[in-house]
């Protein structure tokens, strides 16, 4: 009989987990080596340098660039505010005055006596780094940032929008089959990691962002409603910096697929307790997958690792890319020889029997990724 192996998303009751939180340059970390952390801890922070405003004072005082600097009523490197006057000059024998303002607040950076051009540096940016997961500081890295590390129940979903985020997880359904709808989301629920079943509507994530849930946690979407729900096409880059009020976890795929029963578990055993979401994701090299973290004790969850292993007749899996993305089924035959596909490749293939409609497909491995039975 024919026999493989293929990796698949992780789904553990019981992972050691290092996340390293680097500010974008040099700054201050605020925390010390060993102490732990809430996931909206600040444990660094920075200031990047303001935008910068360019003022055309050879022109707004009809003067000649190289004489504007002797115009100037403030010195370069002071603070000004918006409407400040910083330069001034007289004309006609001194009966009139003509005068520049800044135009934003700031500092005067420079000013060229070649193009009479001044620049306002604007206000620095403050750049903070939360600790993002419920853990110990294992490791600093000096004006850089630190490396967290967490222990407890991890799990991957196949497609995510938004960014970092935390909050208490409420089951909001009574069984991962079932559809999360507008009336499931209640105004207790605003903050909170919220778990649906194998279907979410484009209105009920409306009334998710009303609420103001941090997370919302389902099976599957209709990918229809991504430009909708975003307010652009997709495109391939790396998600996770859509700003949708919330963050999407897709554990499935895309269409009505019920929440494997492994991960439904594990999730409903950790209720209750604090989880931090990411929905980035990355599908082409360099593969980055949404997460849901539970640090602590995981409890009653089931401590095995879902993340690989054996396939053979019988195993369910999803397909991982098109035509068929995100649908799941059952292996129904693995042929051991060699076929050619439309692209004249010769691949190993196997054949799948849909759960959605019991339709059978043909499908390369490498296109398929294991669950969880």
């Amino acid at each position: 009989m024919a026999h493989s192996y293929t990796p698949g998303l992780r789904v553990t009751g019981n992972a050691l987990l290092r996340r390293e939180r680097r500010l974008p340059l040099q700054g201050d970390v605020l925390v010390s080596l060993g102490e732990t952390v809430a996931p909206d801890t600040i444990v660094a922070r920075t200031e990047l340098p303001g935008n910068v405003q360019t003022v055309n004072l050879a022109a707004k005082l009809s003067s000649d660039p190289a004489k504007v600097a002797t115009c100037l009523t403030t010195p370069i490197g002071s603070p000004v505010r918006k409407g400040d006057i910083i330069a001034s000059v007289k004309s006609m024998f001194g009966l009139m005055t003509t005068t520049a303002e800044a135009p934003c607040d700031g500092v005067l950076e420079s000013i060229s006596t070649v193009t009479g051009q001044l620049i306002v540096r604007e206000p620095p940016i403050p750049v903070e780094v939360e600790a993002y997961l419920q853990g110990v500081v294992v490791d600093v890295l000096p004006e850089e940032g630190v490396i967290i590390e967490a222990q407890g129940a991890f799990l991957q979903g196949i497609f995510g929008l938004g960014g970092e985020t935390f909050g208490r997880i409420v089951v909001a359904v009574h069984a991962p089959d079932q559809e999360l709808m507008p009336q499931d989301l209640k105004v207790e629920h605003r903050g909170c990691v919220v778990i649906g079943g194998a279907y979410v509507r484009y209105e009920t994530l409306q009334r998710a962002r009303e609420v103001g849930v941090a997370a919302i946690i389902v099976g599957g979407f209709d990918d229809a409603d991504l430009k909708r729900l975003i307010g652009r096409d997709l495109g391939v880059a790396i998600t996770g910096s859509e700003e949708i009020g919330f963050t999407l976890v897709l554990t499935e795929g895309f269409g009505h697929i019920p929440m494997a029963q492994r991960t439904w578990r594990l999730l409903g055993a950790n209720a209750g307790r604090i989880a931090s979401v990411s929905g980035a994701t990355q599908i082409r090299a360099g593969v980055l997958r949404p997460e849901i973290v539970i640090p602590g004790d995981p409890g009653t969850a089931p401590a095995a690792d879902a993340s690989e292993g054996d396939l053979d007749v019988g195993s369910w899996v999803r397909v991982i890319r098109q035509p068929w993305f995100g649908r799941i089924g059952q292996v129904t035959s693995m042929p051991s020889a060699l076929q050619m596909l439309e692209t004249e490749a010769m691949v190993r293939v196997l054949t799948i029997r849909f759960a959605d409609d019991a339709a059978e497909a043909t499908v390369p491995r490498a296109n398929i990724e294991r669950i969880a039975d």
